[in-house]
């Protein structure tokens, strides 16, 4: 009778562990495919950045920008891979400035422990990739390829990890409590600064800004020839958007019910896409207001100001909070774009350092306003959290500007005094299809430039 009771007893035991094993590696497969699943999506937005930057830049520089969406990817990976991933998740040291091993990283065993480095870095690696990329709109159709390879490369391997350490990789900003979900800062501001950096180290294009005999500066528009592609791009951004905020809960799974835990996915998601929203209203009637008419490349340009704008803060503000957010985003984008354009002279063809530099400045500021998260230490000012994470934010807003204004302007000075950095007037005039590639991206038809 007592061997019976113990058999039982064992098959119950058993079973019980089984069972927690089984539901554990369900966890991790769950967690694995979400996490895969978010970092298809925001792969997908390399698409919506070469057709927005496409869209609307002149015709005879499409090719141009294709080479360079395409490549900065393909370049960022693997320099990402040696180097990057290693600086932003690498050990802690020098009291959380940088990591400092797995480098050329590749475990080879089978296992939980590494598929969870293998998910991570496949979901960062895009992340990477978004960030070199922002600064090709703003350096568009007057860059040496070979200089935009160069400096793609550094971006991915230097300038993006270090600074993203700070925040994500358990640095000191993230033991400071600054506080970026899915990287209104680490992201998209860091790729704002070097875009600004590298216009304004560049130059304008030639006929933008013409003196006249009275003194005074005439500004030359120069409109994109595909408005349709612009569109097109942008709408798959925001597709790609769910992916880059919502699945940087990083589970699927419930966890400890926290903001960072598959409970969060469905409101990042509803966060995310009522900014935008806003972003592009807000856009669209500060536009109307400014030019007397409905501008269709501000209201773009104002949902991914939305975007932007709501990354920072979209796992712990309300939806009302996302609304206000991203409509603010939107009048701000349509505001820095005209000062950028026509105070400081800086030019940006498609608008990006207005899009993810002054934006990603503000949804950073924005956590410090409506967060409302005291289990995660997060709570604005509007929720009774005095200033304290505004300050947190505000510093955080300032050390990784500086780091990456500074390291990108010592980095476009170096190419440009060593490799050069811009094509000859000759050049550029003709199209960088034609001069760096020979090849035209609507062969058969005559294009007609307006310089």
């Amino acid at each position: 009778m007592q061997r019976n009771i113990l058999t039982l007893f064992m098959m119950i035991m058993g079973s019980s562990l089984f069972a927690q094993e089984s539901i554990e590696t369900l966890s991790f497969s769950l967690d694995m495919i979400w996490l895969f699943i978010g970092a298809i999506l925001v792969f997908v937005m390399q698409s919506g950045f070469a057709l927005l930057e496409t869209g609307l830049t002149r015709a005879k520089n499409a090719v141009n920008i294709t080479m360079k969406n395409v490549m900065d990817f393909c370049f960022g990976a693997i320099v990402y891979w040696m180097i990057g991933w290693g600086l932003m998740y690498g050990k802690d040291a020098l009291g959380g400035l940088i990591g400092t091993n797995q480098f050329f990283h590749a475990p080879m065993e089978l296992n939980i422990e590494n598929g969870n480095f293998y998910k991570s870095w496949f979901f960062q690696v895009v992340f990477a990739a978004t960030s070199a990329t922002i600064v090709s709109g703003a350096m568009a159709e007057r860059t040496q390829f070979k200089s935009y390879l160069i400096y793609t490369c550094f971006i991915s391997a230097f300038i993006y990890p270090i600074s993203g350490h700070w925040v994500w990789g358990g640095g000191w900003l993230a033991n400071l409590g600054f506080h970026d979900f899915a990287g209104s800062t680490v992201v998209h501001s860091v790729g704002g600064w070097a875009a600004l950096m590298g216009a304004i180290v560049l130059g304008p294009r030639i006929g933008k800004y013409v003196k006249n005999p009275d003194g005074r500066v005439s500004i030359k528009a120069f409109p994109g020839h595909n408005i349709p592609y612009a569109a097109l791009g942008v709408l798959l951004l925001f597709f790609g958007w769910f992916g880059f905020n919502a699945a940087s809960t990083g589970v699927a799974t419930v966890g400890d019910g926290g903001i960072w835990s598959g409970l969060n996915i469905a409101r990042v998601a509803v966060t995310t896409c009522l900014a935008a929203s806003a972003g592009a209203i807000g856009a669209l009637v500060f536009s109307w207001i400014w030019f007397k008419k409905p501008d269709c490349s501000m209201t773009l340009n104002g949902l991914l100001a939305g975007l932007v704008s709501i990354t920072a803060g979209c796992a712990i503000v309300s939806p009302g909070a996302s609304i206000v957010i991203g409509f603010l985003g939107g009048i701000l984008v349509v505001a820095a774009v005209e000062f950028i354009d026509k105070v400081l002279k800086v030019d940006d063809p498609v608008g990006a350092s207005s899009v993810h530099l002054a934006c990603g400045i503000f949804g950073t500021i924005a956590v410090g306003i409506w967060g409302n998260a005291p289990s995660a230490g997060v709570v604005g000012l509007l929720h009774g959290g005095g200033f304290h994470q505004l300050g947190i934010q505000l510093v955080g807003i300032v050390v990784v500007g500086a780091w990456a204004a500074v390291l990108s302007l010592l980095l476009f000075l170096a190419i440009k005094a060593l490799v050069g950095l811009r094509v000859t007037p000759k050049e550029e005039l003709m199209g960088l299809d034609i001069t760096e590639h020979k090849a035209e991206a609507y062969t058969g038809f005559q294009i007609f430039s307006n310089m």
